[in-house]
This record gives structure tokens, sequence and C-alpha cells, in this order.
């Protein structure tokens, strides 16, 4: 039987390691385990809802244990503004997902309207969203095979996209509703590979629980998933200690079929800080889950000048 080359072959590796880790990431678009503090990542209507300057950052690494796993990156930006009555908030954000020989990034403009309703707040919002897919074909290391299907070098392609999404709170109650990837795109990689993206429907909530000492409270929480394939259901508990102006926190998730996960963090001066690790229940092993790291940063805004001109942040009841 005939040497199978070797470029080819690790070309199989990569694509394989992409297939088994997908066993946990099985749809297009990352799930963080800190999905309740990267809100924006899957939801335009999330933007805007506090009146501070927020900044979100996150690093998910790939599955632990895997060569060339990967890992991914998010950040973001997002405030809150005034149009004489009414309510708006406006955000970016960059996303870069790499696995193996492939690389997933995502550009998105952002902006909300946010409506009192019902003794709550009703927020709309849409996004217009840049995707970005590459193959870094040299890493494959093709030799002389002449296959046209292996890249020899760097290869991409891009195309616009489009999402949208619902958000309601009231006092310590929130749902919300979205949709990624309204254009359902298919992104031509090069001249011989493409990539098809179906749209994710997504579905979150939560409830602040009090507790009889007023320094302690629990968030329930729940996230969904669903790409018309694939299901991924997030449960989420976490106790919070607030004095002052700091707070520790701690939980614990699972998501049925997927994983377990637990995390640890807390908030000081405005820079909150958080850690999670994401054990897999099925496929890859305990052992072989991800680290996950958030940062959010806050800022109180003053557009307005000193005086009688001077405009207060924008507060959401």
């Amino acid at each position: 039987m005939a040497a199978c080359p070797r470029g080819l072959v690790r070309l199989i590796v990569c694509f394989a390691l992409c297939v088994v880790v997908g066993t946990a990431r099985a749809q297009y678009d990352p799930a963080f385990s800190h999905y309740w503090q990267l809100e924006t990542q899957f939801n335009p209507a999330a933007v805007g809802r506090s009146p501070q300057l927020t900044i979100n950052a996150a690093y998910m690494m790939g599955a632990g244990g895997f060569d060339d796993a990967g890992g991914t990156m998010y950040a973001g930006a997002n405030m809150a503004f005034a149009i004489g009555k009414t309510r708006h908030g406006v955000g970016a954000l960059f996303q870069n997902d790499e696995i193996g020989l492939f690389s997933h990034k995502r550009f998105a403009l952002q902006y909300a309207y946010h409506q009192p309703l019902f003794g709550g707040v009703l927020s709309i919002g849409v996004e217009a969203d840049m995707l970005n897919e590459a193959i870094d074909g040299s890493g494959a290391d093709p030799g002389e095979t002449g296959d046209p299907a292996i890249p020899s070098g760097n290869v991409s392609g891009s195309k616009f996209d489009a999402s949208a999404g619902l958000y309601y709170a009231r006092g310590p109650l929130y749902a919300a509703v979205s949709v990624l990837h309204l254009t359902a795109p298919t992104i031509l990689i090069g001249e011989t590979n493409e990539l098809s993206i179906d749209p994710l429907y997504n579905f979150t909530a939560g409830y602040n629980i009090r507790m009889r000492n007023p320094l302690f409270n629990v968030t329930p929480s729940v996230m969904m998933r669903y790409d018309g394939t694939d299901f991924r259901a997030d449960i989420t508990a976490r106790l919070s200690y607030s004095n002052d102006k700091k707070q520790i926190y701690g939980g614990a998730g699972y998501s049925p079929s997927h994983s377990v996960m637990l995390f640890v963090g807390g908030m000081f001066h405005g820079v909150d800080l958080s850690y999670s690790y994401e054990a897999n229940t099925s496929g890859l092993g305990l052992q072989a889950g991800f680290h996950e790291i958030t940062m959010a940063y806050r800022l109180d805004l003053n557009l307005g000048k000193k005086g009688k001109n001077k405009h207060k942040s924008v507060r959401f009841l």
C-alpha cells in the first residue's frame, strides 16, 4: 500500500480535530460559559442597557490535550445615549475563533432602541455583521500532492450578514431572544471551498433572588441555542456577595449532554474579572475542557458640558 503523503495526513488530522472538538462546540458560533456577562455577543438588543460605557473582553482556550485546538477571542464595547425623551444604545464587537488551520472572524456594529413597557424596558436591537473565513494551507505542508482542494497558502473569503434581537427586563427578571446570521450566508473561501452558515436562534432568561442578608443574592439563569440541527442549553446559578462597590461571586453550570462548568470572579472599582473551567461530560472527557477568562470595565459617561447644559446619564428603571 502506498504511503499517505505527510501533508495530507496532517490535513486529515486537523480536520478530525475540528470534528472531535466540534462535539462540544457543534454550532458555528462559540458558546461562552459567561453568556450572562457577554450578552451583546449574541444579542444586539443588549447594547446600551447600562448607563455606563461598558467594555467587555473574553478568551476561551481550545480543548485541553489537543495540538492546534486554538481558542476564541472576543472584545466589545457599548454605551447608552438619549435623543430627547427616547433611549438608545450603540455598540461594536470583534470576535476571532481559531481551530487548526481554520479561523472565523466576525466584526459587528450594533444599535438598540429602548422603550419603557409594562413597568419594565423592552429593547429592540439590530446588527450589521462582516464575517471572514480563512484557511492557512501553508500549515498543511501538502508537498507534491497537487490536490487543488488543499490550498498551498492562505485563502479567505468574506460576506456581509445581519442579526436582530429583543430584550425585556423588569425588576429582577429578564428574558431575551435573538437570531444571528439572518441571511444564512454562504462564504466562498478561495476558489474551491465554501462554508454555509445556518441562522442561530438564542433564548436567555434570568432572575435575581435577594437573600435575607441584603449583601447576598442568587441569580439562576438559562441560555438556549438552536441552529436547526444542534440544540444546546446552559443552566447556571451564581451566588454573589456585594459590599459597597466590591463584589465577589461564584457558581456552577450544566449543559445537558455537553458539559459542566465552575466559575469564580469579582468586581473591584468597576473592573469585573472572572474565570471558568468547562469540563466535557461526553466525547472528549472531563480533562479535555475549556478554560475561559472574561473582563468587563464600566466607566461613567458625561457627554454634556458643565453647568446648565450638563446631561444626566440614562438610567433604566
